[in-house]
């Protein structure tokens, strides 16, 4: 058979059974990902893979912060009754209704958002690394192929449509078709610019300076610090790192959330001086009204504002993008419910000029965003004038088969069939809680009682 034919018989499968794990990294040990809020986080991922009848599996990951994990798994597998024994072809056809199906869960809907969309975005994540490897394709080339009629079918415009419509979104995937060859071309040879985290909030002034000349080395130029704690320990901070970075490198600032809006306003215009590209997630997550006065009070001072990884939904994100609440749109690959959700985001941003910059700081975020990156910069917004991706230099090489990688100061555009997202064996079963041998003796300091 010759190469179509055999993609094609691939996809004539059933899903047998999907399989969930609980994988929990103590990185509270070095406070790797610290942050105001979240002080001693334990990297942890829901693994979960969908596996069919003929031998082919597709695999996502969900992340978190380490407790609440077995939430989402246990979310995930309850979802799995709805798939299993289906079709694939099913879902081939018609992305959008069987995203539908899991959104719009008669019962299950009342949960609303949050663990319930991400255990639902798990198992819709894992469909699309299953399809993009039945066809033999990294997820990104996936959609840069697929038509815009398709697109759009794998989007729910119930609640979208007041902001951008399917005929709007049509229009935008149809001008930049004819170009995309070319623009995937010139991707695939520089690739999408990256950023790195060099300032975690637990981490001491020689880490910081270690981090630094590491991201250098990888040719990045953008880097982001954590604030939100003492206003004057910020300031020394920043001077700090500006001096390590240099004057003309991008600084971000990411506040997780800890201020009120007023405080947020009060403590970034305190720190304006060092000419911050933007302040990330200033304050709550959903409150609206109070990013759209933190951003018009911050603007005479050139510092936008950012906001997505903890974005529960596309509605939200309508709200954020329509109102000019955000200047910087970082979508978050399993905050949402999957790639169908993700799709919208990003065409949303590109209607009102919103770049997309998203969020990595996770296991397997960074090899997921990666996709996105590729699908927008080729297709959507179709440029890379203002996008930066994020990127993190942990959790890598140790953990996935074929790990992420960054060179002149982007990433190179995977080439590994759907999201890249296999990993070690060995990584796996030393890390499942809380029977892995990492967890031995220390289970506690994994779980909900482990406090900061």
């Amino acid at each position: 058979m010759d190469n179509q034919t055999t993609q094609l018989a691939n996809q004539d499968c059933k899903i047998e059974k999907v399989n969930v794990i609980d994988l929990r990294v103590p990185t509270s040990d070095t406070l790797l990902g610290s942050d105001p809020f979240h002080k001693k986080p334990n990297y942890s991922a829901v693994l979960t893979t969908i596996e069919t009848d003929t031998g082919h599996h597709g695999i996502s990951v969900a992340f978190t912060a380490g407790a609440g994990n077995d939430w989402i798994a246990y979310g995930v597998k309850d979802l799995a009754q709805l798939v299993t024994n289906m079709e694939f072809k099913t879902f081939i056809e018609d992305p959008g209704a069987f995203h539908r199906l899991l959104i719009d869960h008669h019962q299950l809907r009342w949960l609303a958002d949050g663990v319930n969309r991400m255990a639902i975005g798990s198992i819709v994540n894992a469909m699309w690394d299953l399809w993009a490897k039945l066809v033999e394709k990294p997820l990104w080339k996936l959609l840069v192929d697929l038509p815009p009629e398709k697109i759009v079918q794998c989007i729910d415009w119930r609640y979208l449509r007041d902001a951008l419509t399917s005929e709007e979104a049509h229009q935008i995937l149809s001008t930049h078709w004819d170009s995309r060859e070319t623009r995937e071309q010139e991707l695939c040879q520089k690739g999408p610019k990256a950023y790195s985290t060099a300032g975690w909030l637990g981490l001491t002034d020689a880490q910081i300076i270690e981090t630094v000349n590491q991201v250098k080395a990888a040719g990045l130029d953008c880097f982001k610090m954590k604030v939100g704690q003492d206003l004057d320990f910020d300031k020394k901070r920043l001077a700090f790192i500006r001096e390590a970075i240099g004057e003309e490198a991008l600084l971000m600032l990411d506040a997780n959330q800890v201020w009120g809006v007023d405080e947020a306003i009060a403590h970034m215009e305190a720190l304006a001086e060092f000419r911050p590209t933007w302040i990330e997630e200033p304050t709550a997550r959903d409150d609206v009204l109070g990013f759209v006065k933190i951003a018009r009070a911050l603007e005479k001072y050139g510092i936008g504002v950012a906001a997505g990884e903890q974005v529960p939904s596309p509605v939200i994100f309508k709200q954020l993008i329509t109102s000019n609440a955000i200047q910087f749109c970082q979508i978050d690959a399993t905050r949402l419910g999957g790639v169908n959700d993700v799709l919208a985001v990003i065409l949303m941003a590109a209607k009102y000029s919103v770049p997309v910059c998203p969020h990595g700081g996770g296991i397997g975020l960074c090899n997921m965003i990666q996709h996105y990156a590729m699908w927008d910069q080729i297709c959507v917004a179709a440029h890379s004038d203002t996008q930066v991706v994020e990127y993190l230099n942990f959790l890598q090489d140790d953990v996935f088969i074929e790990p992420i990688q960054v060179r002149n100061g982007a990433y190179v555009a995977p080439t590994v069939f759907g999201w890249g997202l296999e990993m070690y064996p060995e990584f796996i079963e030393k890390h499942i809680y809380p029977t892995g041998a990492v967890w031995q003796g220390r289970e506690a300091s994994g779980g909900i009682t482990f406090l900061a």
